[in-house]
């Protein structure tokens, strides 16, 4: 279960980079600070 104080969950996700789509995953930045970002209602008239 997600919960606030404990670890995320590895995932992949789409992410717009250096002009390109790539695909990012968590583990990738195993040891580092990381920041989540998550807004639904981006592109909408909510």
């Amino acid at each position: 279960m997600i919960a606030v104080g404990k670890p995320a969950p590895d995932f992949t996700a789409p992410a717009f980079f250096e002009g390109k789509f790539v695909s990012v995953r968590l583990s990738e930045y195993l040891g580092k600070w990381v920041i989540l970002c998550f807004y639904p209602g981006d592109f909408t008239f909510v």
